[in-house]
């Protein structure tokens, strides 16, 4: 696989949260209570909500507040309303970007994602206008400052659990998965303590974009820092190579 190192990018995202902490925080909460609505609040018998944990964890979210995310989630099993919904669009020079939501108001998200994307010159498309450019991947990080493993002993860990791919990066390894395999490739990790700075099912551009006016990255920065700000918003996939 190609050496393009995503993990600067997981710890500008994590530097950012940090002073966002809240925001991962209640988008972990609304994930826990869809998870458990599905299927259950006991994650031994809910492969969703063991995932939903480890990301969690992976963000440092405290046990105890796990912990009453799913009790609140199983007591209020009726309230939770949330709708889950995608937006796909194009920022400045034809970059494409996704957008996942978890709403409880669908107008309101609809209008704050149309704004984020007209605010930086960008506009929503259609379903699947850009989604066919990318591939949905399990996709687990791990920071080789914390891993003591060698790398050849991971590689064959992770490819023996069902990785499709493993490829060593600069600073982190990279395993990529199908995102029916992924939970079990991330729990064969986890059973060797190994630490994940990231482990999540993503979208991967199957193309890089450079953006090189400063008009285009001002305008690209405005929409992704919009889309941050907003609490429906879960996740945000692109293909511009910052």
């Amino acid at each position: 696989m190609s050496g393009h190192s995503k993990f600067a990018n997981i710890k500008h995202k994590k530097e950012k949260n940090d002073a966002a902490k809240g925001k991962i925080f209640t988008i972990i909460g609304r994930e826990i209570a869809v998870a458990v609505k599905e299927g259950g609040a006991d994650p031994a018998n809910n492969s969703k909500l063991r995932d939903v944990i480890a990301k969690a964890k992976a963000n440092n979210m405290p046990n105890d507040t796990i912990e009453r995310g799913i009790k609140k989630a199983a007591g209020d099993a009726n309230s939770v309303n949330y709708v889950s919904i995608t937006y796909e669009g194009y920022g400045p020079s034809g970059t494409a970007i996704i957008v996942n939501a978890l709403t409880d108001n669908k107008n309101r998200t609809a209008s704050n994602v149309r704004n984020a994307f007209t605010k930086g010159g960008g506009n929503v498309g259609t379903t699947g206008c850009v989604s066919f450019m990318f591939d949905e991947k399990g996709q687990i990080i791990i920071d080789k400052e914390e891993c003591d493993m060698e790398a050849d002993d991971l590689m064959m860990l992770a490819l023996d659990a069902g990785a499709e791919d493993f490829s060593d990066e600069e600073d982190s390894f990279e395993i990529l998965t199908t995102p029916d395999d992924f939970t079990a490739v991330r729990e064969a990790l986890e059973k060797e303590n190994i630490p994940m700075a990231s482990a999540e099912v993503t979208m991967i551009p199957q193309n890089y974009v450079e953006l090189t006016s400063e008009d285009d990255i001002k305008k690209m920065n405005r929409i992704l820092d919009m889309l941050d700000e907003d609490d429906d918003v879960q996740s945000v996939y692109h293909n511009w190579d910052e």
